[in-house]
């Protein structure tokens, strides 16, 4: 279905802008201070509830240790040390956390100094803009308006995290929650059941893919034929199947879910995630597919 060219986004309001990498499968970063130093790049992960900064930049910046917590990833739970961090803002004084403790994470596992998750962007707008290779966050308006080229999903909320209510994978319901964090999307066993049922399970491999922690999780790669996100279909879109624990800590385990990382997020020309209006906007240039699944070394590894 052929849509209009990509505007610019209206009514951004106060905005933090990033400019992306050359490959778009990577999560994108955006720079923020703390305690007025920096700035530091952080990873923006839509599927984290919980801001996270690496150790080696804890122990630059001398922050004090707090109560260890338990951190949920992939892989499942962990018991992590924490830093209390005095304030974390973006350039914008509008855009700003207060004193809170973070969990302590390495940097090689985290593929960044921290890891910025969506309790710092209940209120915000997320946009990816694959075509001008760059991602702002935003002050997400109260009463948005629609571009002629956006096509509008609606978004449930569960802890923090957005859920899209009209989808669909080869006919049958999903829960698809935007993951930013992830490289590869990743289907529940539930959903992999159900496609199996109804003989819609293409040819799989065993992978591994790492967690945040550092952790690897065993899971199974494909494609799945056709997944339907309000009006727009992909095709032949590639996906891991893995037990991961994000799917039981939604209560989502026994329900066919999945989370949409940015192997496909890539495919659109902007995505705009918008948590205080519960929505997520996709633009393309025209059709939407995939092609024929990348090879396993374009992969690997994962992160979430």
């Amino acid at each position: 279905m052929p849509f209009a060219a990509s505007a610019q986004p209206r009514d951004m309001g106060t905005i933090e802008q990033v400019q992306g990498g050359k490959d778009l499968s990577q999560r994108l970063t955006v720079p923020v201070t703390i305690g007025g130093s920096g700035p530091y790049a952080f990873v923006v992960d839509t599927g984290a509830e919980r801001t996270v900064i690496s150790r080696e930049l804890a122990d630059r910046l001398t922050l004090a240790p707090s109560e260890s917590v338990t951190l949920l990833s992939i892989a499942g739970e962990d018991r992590v040390e924490t830093a209390v961090v005095p304030g974390l803002a973006l350039a914008s004084a509008r855009t700003r956390m207060g004193r809170f403790d973070a969990p302590l994470l390495s940097q090689q596992h985290l593929g960044a100094v921290g890891m910025l998750g969506i309790d710092s962007l209940q209120t915000k707008k997320v946009v990816l803009d694959f075509r001008r290779m760059r991602m702002t966050i935003a002050d997400a308006p109260r009463r948005p308006q629609t571009d002629s080229d956006e096509i509008v999903v609606t978004a449930r909320r569960r802890l923090g995290q957005l859920i899209l209510v009209d989808s669909e994978i080869d006919g049958q319901k999903v829960n698809v929650i935007i993951d930013t964090g992830t490289a590869v999307s990743i289907g529940n066993p539930a959903l992999r059941t159900r496609l199996e049922r109804q003989g819609r399970m293409m040819p799989l491999v065993p992978i591994s893919i790492t967690s945040v922690t550092g952790a690897q999780t065993p899971a199974d790669y494909g494609a799945i034929r056709t997944i339907r996100l309000g009006g727009v279909t992909l095709n032949n879109m590639p996906i891991a199947f893995a037990d991961a624990r994000i799917f039981h800590r939604l209560g989502l385990d026994r329900r066919p879910s999945l989370l949409l990382g940015m192997d496909a997020l890539k495919l659109f020309d902007r995505v705009s995630i918008d948590f205080l209006n519960r929505s997520v906007r996709f633009v393309m240039p025209g059709d939407a597919f995939f092609t024929p699944a990348p090879r396993l070394a374009a992969l690997l590894p994962g992160q979430g």
